[in-house]
């Protein structure tokens, strides 16, 4: 038996992890729903995963040492480096990514997690 989650709740999941940050806003940007600090993105919801920026360096060695993380392709097409998508089947895991979701929030809002 296939037991989705609805959309909303995977978002209101997601939403308790990510916006316990300061000064995280969520907002709509084409069908994506993401997330903002200084108001520059640094996640957002695509399918089932959340895409993250972080530094393109920590970007591919994340891509090679976790079998969870992608490239982050929202709708298919190709997004810079600095991105990586997260896949969790259930958006509750996302609290175990707690330090990558601090990690990009600190490197766009502009004091690199060290």
């Amino acid at each position: 038996m296939n037991t989705r989650i609805p959309k909303t709740s995977r978002k209101a999941q997601i939403d308790a992890v990510l916006l316990k940050f300061p000064g995280v806003s969520a907002r709509k940007i084409s069908d994506l729903d993401a997330y903002f600090v200084n108001d520059k993105m640094f996640a957002c919801i695509s399918g089932n995963g959340v895409g993250l920026r972080v530094p393109a360096s920590s970007a591919t060695e994340l891509q090679f040492s976790r079998s969870n993380v992608v490239p982050f392709q929202p709708r298919g097409m190709a997004s810079s480096r600095e991105w990586i998508q997260i896949d969790r089947a259930d958006a509750a895991d996302y609290e175990h990514d707690l330090e990558l979701f601090r990690a990009s929030f600190e490197f766009v809002k502009g004091a690199r997690a060290k």
